[in-house]
Order: structure tokens, then C-alpha cells, then sequence
């Protein structure tokens, strides 16, 4: 018993769901700490994905300049009410994503925001490089696909590794701050500024 209200304990704060969900979580992979996390992911991102058509009107702009004071942020991140965009919770998620932009400096929030000019720019490129490689053709295909992919993943804000926490990304991020806050919440956009 005493390492069930462990399991629990732990999960709850990894997670910040309720202790009724966490409960559940455990009872239906059965006391496996891996599986319920799973199952609380699985479970978030189907709340989240709910919360997905609501109006998101309030938030904030958050600003990081980085120590050297050549690389500078504005994020905007928005929320359905003025009371959690007041939450230290989402200050800090939206100070996250500054950092993360100063790190990573992705081209687009999101995949599809990727402009066709860059996509078929690095599209010749990959192909080029492909063909080079000597392979067969239907390989090279699967090839360019395969780098197209990453190229996207590696560019837009929502599929990139988030920089404090590799095994996840920032849409990760995202999703866990929906499930946490309850809201729905959005980043609209971004710019970074470096010398």
C-alpha cells in the first residue's frame, strides 16, 4: 500500500493530474509507474485536443534577452482567460518557449507555416544529395522523404526538441500545459533578433 501512495505521490507531481486520475492511471496498467504515465499522456492529449477550438483572446508577450545581450525574444502566448494568463505556471511556460526560440531558432511556429520557398529550396538540395549517393531510385525517394521530414521537424517550434528537455518536444510542452491549466492555449507567433 505505502508504495501505491509512492507511485501516486511521484506521478502526481511529474504530471500535476489529479489524484483520481493517477489512481485510475495506475489501476489500468497495473501499478506500472511507465504505463500510467502513458496513460495520463494519452488521456491529456485527448482533453487538450478538446480544448483545441476554444477562442484563445488572453495571454501575454514574453521577452527574453540572452546574458550576452546579442540574441533577444518576443513570444506571444495566448490562453482563453486573463486568471491563467496571470499564472506562474503559464509565465513560466511562456518564458520556456522565449528560451527555447533563443536557442533553437526555428523558422515557423508550426509545420504548416513552413513557407513552400524554403520546403522546395531544401527540397533540390536533399534531392541533389540523394542522387549523389548512388543509390536506386525508389531509394532515393524514401531518402528525400525521410530528410524532408526532419528538415520540418528541426524548423517548426511545435515538432522541435524542446531544449530543456530533449525526450519531449515543445508541442509536447504544449499539450501538458493545456492538460495542467486547463485552458486552451496557443503560441501565435514569435520573433528573434540576434547581432
Amino acid at each position: 500500500m505505502a508504495s501505491t501512495i509512492e507511485k501516486i505521490k511521484q506521478l502526481r507531481e511529474e504530471t500535476a493530474a489529479g489524484m483520481m486520475d493517477v489512481k485510475r492511471a495506475l489501476e489500468a496498467s497495473d501499478g506500472d509507474v511507465e504505463g500510467a504515465r502513458r496513460v495520463l499522456r494519452e488521456r491529456g492529449q485527448a482533453i487538450a485536443a478538446k480544448k483545441s477550438s476554444r477562442e484563445t483572446h488572453e495571454g501575454l508577450i514574453e521577452a527574453y534577452i540572452h546574458f550576452n545581450g546579442r540574441v533577444g525574444v518576443l513570444v506571444e502566448v495566448n490562453c482563453e482567460t486573463d486568471f491563467v494568463a496571470r499564472t506562474p505556471e503559464f509565465k513560466a511556460f511562456a518564458r520556456n518557449i522565449a528560451l527555447h526560440v533563443a536557442s533553437m531558432n526555428p523558422l515557423t511556429v508550426s509545420p504548416e507555416d513552413i513557407p513552400q520557398d524554403a520546403m522546395d529550396e531544401e527540397r533540390g538540395i536533399v534531392e541533389k544529395q540523394a542522387a549523389e549517393e548512388g543509390k536506386p531510385e525508389n531509394i532515393v525517394a524514401k531518402i528525400v522523404e525521410g530528410r524532408m521530414k526532419k528538415f520540418v521537424s528541426e524548423k517548426a517550434l511545435l515538432t522541435q526538441d524542446f531544449v530543456k528537455e530533449p525526450d519531449k518536444t515543445v508541442g509536447d510542452l504544449l499539450q501538458e500545459t493545456i492538460q495542467r491549466l486547463g485552458e486552451n492555449i496557443v503560441v501565435r507567433r514569435f520573433v528573434r533578433y540576434e547581432l
